[in-house]
């Protein structure tokens, strides 16, 4: 899972008051905080608005994917506006992330629970190893070929990808150390990554 943004653009804004250098940081540091990995930020705006004895904290964020998510909250702190702000994104950003996850999920009756249920007689496995015996010749095999489009990314966008697809592994360039990588799903859930 991504742990920064890397890079992530952040303007603040504050409309009717002069900004503090301690503002902007706080500010600049909660929206860098996120560490969703989906949908990944682009850029981030904070519009910080003061009117009378009402702090309003607007944050936006353009990301990925035509993506825009946006929330806004007021209160009688800047500082605390701006949290409850950060939490409603962070609210809005998981659920982006559950939606795409439930596209890609198998639908129930494709499951191994809707297989239908078959009752063969007490000697039919003895039947069936007489005829394999009985056949000298195996099958031809049949192999299918697929092409592939070896991209480049990072190791969070691979885990994402092979998250979001039914094939068991990922091939892929990694964009930091610029290798070919081999990612896949252990039985135990945990991932793990071969170099050839």
């Amino acid at each position: 899972m991504q742990t920064a943004n890397a890079n992530t653009q952040v303007t603040v804004t504050v409309r009717h008051e002069e900004i503090t250098d301690s503002l902007r940081d706080y500010a600049t540091k909660k929206i860098q905080g996120l560490h969703l990995d989906y949908p990944k930020i682009i850029e981030a705006k904070a519009i910080l608005d003061v009117q009378k004895n009402r702090h309003i904290a607007e944050i936006i964020l353009f990301c990925a994917n035509h993506i825009t998510i946006d929330a806004s909250t007021e209160g009688k702190d800047m500082y605390a506006a701006i949290d409850e702000t950060i939490s409603k994104i962070a609210r809005r950003m998981r659920k982006h992330k559950t939606r795409l996850l439930k596209k890609h999920r198998p639908k129930p009756e494709d499951t191994i629970k809707h297989l239908d249920e078959k009752v063969y007689a007490a000697n039919f496995l003895d039947d069936l190893n007489d005829e394999e015996e009985s056949e000298h010749d195996p099958e031809p095999m049949i192999i299918h070929r697929e092409s592939y489009r070896l991209r480049t990314m990072l190791k969070e966008d691979a885990i994402m990808a092979l998250e979001l697809s039914d094939k068991p592994f990922i091939v892929y360039n990694n964009e930091r150390r610029n290798v070919t990588q081999i990612l896949y799903r252990r039985s135990d859930g945990d991932y793990a990554i071969i170099e050839p």
